[in-house]
């Protein structure tokens, strides 16, 4: 049986679902947080110590404008008014991107929420969001250039922004996409992924539970026979 350390989620489908069910992308968007707290609480039952959910992408700007500041605003709402929960739970919440090119007024928040919940152990919660894993390279690379030390694939592991994460032990994609848009290509090197039909709202702790169990009997081999 294998362990579980670390579980990594593409959200993919909220604008589908959202003008599908409401004629209104934003809607899927809002309705895709429901999911990420039943998500979250299953990992929490199943002892699960790292979680990273891929929120928004260096490519997402190319989205409409309106949509964009609806999903930041979404974002410092719900971490305002959510912040203190996920802190009783246990959860040290951690933002993995480029940090620099969002509004002040979020960097804020994202770094209060940080704060608060530093000390946390129940599970590790990584938001990826402004994240792109080839600019994460670029960015380890550049940590390591100017550290002065040598270019190998433990510097870069170390210098990359889930340094204090260990690697996905599988990846989990919804909205029946089957690609890693630019989505932790280091760190995803021996995950086993699962491709999911189901657009992210539609996706519930039976179908994550599945999946678990699926994953725990898979025989991983490691390049090894």
């Amino acid at each position: 049986m294998n362990p579980i350390k670390h579980v990594a989620i593409i959200m993919d489908g909220n604008g589908r679902w959202g003008l599908k069910k409401k004629n209104s992308r934003n809607l899927g968007h809002k309705a895709g947080l429901i999911s990420v707290e039943k998500i979250i609480k299953k990992t929490i039952e199943k002892k699960i110590k790292f979680l990273t959910l891929y929120a928004f992408s260096t490519e997402n700007w190319k989205r409409p404008k309106k949509e964009i500041n609806f999903l930041f605003n979404l974002l410092e709402n719900h971490l305002k008014k959510g912040i203190n929960k996920l802190n009783k739970q246990g959860i040290k919440f951690k933002v993995i991107g480029d940090k620099k090119t969002l509004s002040e007024k979020l960097i804020k928040i994202l770094l209060n929420s940080e704060k608060i919940t530093k000390k946390n152990k129940v599970l590790h919660l990584n938001l990826a969001l402004n994240y792109g894993s080839k600019s994460e390279l670029v960015n380890s690379a550049n940590l390591i250039k100017k550290k002065g030390i040598s270019l190998t694939e433990r510097n870069i592991s170390n210098n990359l922004y889930t340094n204090d994460s260990p690697n996905p032990d599988l990846l989990i994609r919804t909205g029946n996409t089957s690609r890693l848009s630019n989505f932790l290509l280091w760190q995803l090197a021996y995950s086993e992924i699962f491709f999911v039909k189901k657009l992210w709202p539609d996706f519930n702790e039976k179908d994550y539970s599945r999946i678990l169990k699926k994953f725990i009997n898979i025989k991983r081999n490691f390049g090894n026979i």
